[in-house]
């Protein structure tokens, strides 16, 4: 089972963290520069996404609204039912995290490696994990509002016009840009993921300092990190039976049912972070952490799953798999 790279960067960033957390005037200067890397990493994100690939997927639309229920109807609705585990097995901070887990967008990039692997409905894939990108935006923000209020690390209505002026509007100056910048950072693909992953990290880093400083970790034992990672084992499972008996309910064929299930399935480390530092502030930290554990075990799970569904006998259905091509529609982010 993988174990991503990017999760020991983001690892370590997180001890480093623990060791030398920036404070006082180091600490504006991070804070400063993780909300222009937030700003920087959305304008990426709609600079890269094709709108034309995006409306050729739309006649696929009963797949699309099913991939969209499953991210942000069925997981919030699981995430408040999780409501019942507090105090027992999650601390109230780590329960907000999960929450607002659910509220995340699907993913791009592994959304497409997996389904290819397990032979399924790749455009749709890609089709389904940009839709989910790209609603996130608008829909996790207002969910994020709805069901975490004030009790979200200080969430409020500045918090909405923060996602605006960091999240959206620099997606849509990306989107109205990409005539002339799409081209060269199609060329520039290797250096950009870098710049991308990089200012994750930033986020990271100015995240869980201020959480150091706070004193936030001494909410956190042993116990409850334990108790967290059966939980979202749980979520993880439920969601992954869900999809593929759910989509078989609705009659979609095999390729659909895959491309369902592992779209339907995850969650986004890339769109999380960012969001859950402008909404979360100075408890971002804690926030972020049932997403960082919940992308890596979807990342082990699904990677067992796709590599038995690639031996499944039943034959394929829908478009064929093999459209790399297409796949420029990610994020560029690895661990999406």
């Amino acid at each position: 089972m993988p174990i991503d790279p990017y999760i020991l960067l983001l690892l370590g960033t997180v001890g480093l963290a623990a060791l030398l957390p920036a404070r006082d005037t180091a600490a504006d200067v991070a804070s400063g520069a993780s909300t222009a890397a937030i700003a920087f990493l959305f304008f990426l994100y709609g600079a890269r996404l094709s709108t034309r690939e995006a409306m050729d997927g739309l006649r696929h639309w009963r797949l699309h609204v099913t991939v969209l229920a499953c991210t942000f109807v069925v997981f919030p609705l699981l995430g408040l039912a999780a409501r019942g585990l507090v105090p027992v097995l999650l601390t109230h901070p780590l329960y907000q995290g999960l929450l607002f887990l659910t509220l995340v967008p699907s993913t791009i990039q592994s959304s497409i490696a997996f389904t290819s692997i397990a032979r399924g409905n790749v455009p749709a894939a890609i089709c389904a994990g940009s839709f989910s990108s790209l609603a996130g935006i608008v829909i996790t923000p207002l969910l994020a509002a709805a069901l975490l209020g004030n009790s979200g690390g200080g969430f409020s209505a500045d918090s909405l016009v923060k996602i605006v002026l960091q999240l959206l509007v620099p997606f849509v100056a990306g989107q109205l840009l990409r005539r002339w910048v799409g081209g060269f950072i199609a060329r520039h693909k290797r250096i950009v993921g870098y710049v991308d992953r990089g200012s994750i990290l930033l986020v990271v880093y100015t995240a869980f300092s201020e959480g150091m400083v706070q004193g936030i970790w001494h909410q956190v034992s042993a116990v409850r990190l334990a108790a967290l990672l059966a939980v979202e084992a749980v979520l993880l499972a439920v969601m992954l039976l869900l999809t593929w008996y759910g989509a078989k309910a609705l009659r979609f064929g095999r390729a659909d049912r895959v491309a369902i299930q592992f779209a339907g399935s995850k969650k986004s480390l890339a769109s999380g972070l960012p969001m859950a530092s402008v909404l979360f502030g100075a408890h971002a930290s804690l926030a972020v952490l049932p997403l960082m554990l919940f992308h890596q075990m979807q990342l082990m799970v699904c990677a067992v799953i796709a590599k038995r569904r690639s031996r499944d006998p039943e034959p394929v259905s829908g478009p064929a798999p093999a459209v790399a091509s297409r796949i420029s529609v990610g994020t560029g982010t690895r661990s999406d």
